[in-house]
């Protein structure tokens, strides 16, 4: 089996908690964790519920602001 290869989010600063989103070979599947050890525990989640998901996100009114 292939280790994922985990990619942290964009907006994630140095030492901060951070979430890091991986797929799998086929792309069949997208992996979701926080930055103690993406590895170790993560949410599997389909494609098109990750996309939705960033849909969503991307449209919040506080995306963005702080």
């Amino acid at each position: 089996m292939t280790r994922p290869s985990w990619r942290k989010s964009s907006f994630c600063q140095e030492g901060e908690a951070c979430v890091h989103v991986a797929t799998t070979a086929a792309g069949a599947a997208v992996k979701v964790a926080g930055s103690a050890d993406p590895g170790k525990d993560h949410l599997t989640v389909s494609p098109a519920a990750w996309t939705a998901f960033l849909q969503a996100v991307k449209g919040a009114p506080w995306v963005g602001q702080g």
